[in-house]
């Protein structure tokens, strides 16, 4: 069961589908609301801040792609993409503009069930650590030459300049830089960013992000090695 108040937003434009999903969230003790465009997800995502959003690809007004695009611009809930198209290109598109997750139709209500569980819990143990973390035991800033993360203020600098980060790459590069020297593999990236195992390809998309904003040149990246057939290593 989910924990109390925890709100789904289901965005989903074939009918059956949605109120099937509906009906399954709200057994499962969710709270939830349902729209059936893009225009409509942005506006109730602005308006009741869900804890989680449910996102279909193949929308009528706005497709998901840009719905998730607009919405991870202005918060960060996690958003599961749902989508029949089976395209590895989709599914990385769905990444790179912010998705967390993603299912394909046709799914196990079980699995849409555990992956929408595992979400809440990641954010919900974040959100502890957060409120936890007083400034008479704040954590001093990880610092690796002009390299600056600050744990604090969930901050990275880079020559002083804040560096502009999604959620899931600052997790990313806490997680790498907190074991430096240690190689990690993906699987272990994954279940200590997103919670579980998606797909490998997750991690190689945000590891290519983090390049482009920490690495003086991205295509010979000195900080975060790839080490290969065995996973990434942090070197500083």
């Amino acid at each position: 069961m989910s924990r109390m108040g925890d709100k789904v937003l289901v965005v989903e434009d074939d009918l059956v589908l949605g109120e099937t999903l509906e009906y399954n969230l709200v057994q499962q003790g969710y709270r939830v609301s349902r729209v059936t465009d893009g225009h409509a997800a942005v506006d109730i995502a602005r308006q009741e801040r869900p804890d989680l959003i449910l996102l279909d690809l193949m929308l009528p007004g706005l497709d998901g792609f840009e719905v998730c695009r607009l919405l991870r611009r202005e918060m960060t809930t996690p958003i599961l993409m749902v989508t029949a198209r089976t395209d590895e290109v989709d599914r990385v598109v769905g990444l790179e503009v912010g998705a967390d997750d993603y299912v394909i139709k046709p799914f196990s209500m079980r699995e849409l069930m555990a992956r929408i569980k595992a979400q809440l819990r990641r954010i919900r143990l974040i959100h502890e650590e957060l409120t936890q973390t007083l400034p008479v035991s704040s954590s001093p800033p990880l610092r690796f030459g002009n390299l600056a993360i600050d744990l604090n203020r969930c901050e990275v600098r880079l020559n002083d300049d804040l560096v502009e980060m999604k959620p899931k790459e600052y997790e990313l590069l806490v997680s790498l830089a907190q074991r430096r020297g240690q190689v990690l593999s993906r699987e272990q990236l994954l279940r200590a960013v997103w919670g579980h195992i998606v797909n490998s390809r997750t991690v190689d998309v945000h590891i290519r992000w983090l390049r482009q904003k920490i690495e003086p040149n991205p295509a010979v990246p000195k900080r975060i090695v790839t080490v290969r057939g065995l996973g990434y290593r942090f070197d500083g």
